[in-house]
């Protein structure tokens, strides 16, 4: 069982940056692939970034933020960050800290087993 909360998110204004943290339970945490995702109004939950579980490992971004979003993790810390720059309206979502083990390329949310409860990011125009 790991526990998962996300934490940082807030009201921006548009250009604006933003440092989404989770923070993980568990000695086990260095094991499991970590991801973000986001959830606007009326539209599925989608990846926006994951990281594989070892260190220097192999990272992935959505097209919508590459380039403006990075994703870290702490693992002596239990930590995973989401570094968020140029934020744009579009961006305004609830985005969720995810954690998976086992096999898969982790970019759909059926790959992971565990979920924090979101934290609201909005960004103004």
């Amino acid at each position: 069982q790991v526990q998962l909360v996300e934490s940082g998110g807030g009201l921006v204004q548009a250009g604006g940056s933003l440092r989404l943290s989770c923070a993980a339970s568990g000695r086990t945490f260095s094991s499991y692939t970590m991801g973000w995702f986001r959830q606007a109004p009326g539209k599925e939950r989608d990846v926006v970034a994951r990281i594989s579980s070892w260190s220097g490992g192999s990272t992935y971004y959505a097209d919508s933020v590459k380039g403006r979003f990075t994703i870290s993790r702490d693992n002596a810390r239990n930590m995973v960050y989401l570094q968020m720059n140029s934020l744009k309206p579009d961006d305004t979502a609830v985005y969720y800290c995810a954690a998976g083990s086992g096999g898969g390329y982790y970019i759909n949310t059926a790959e992971y087993r565990y979920w924090g409860q979101g934290t609201q990011v909005t960004v103004s125009s």
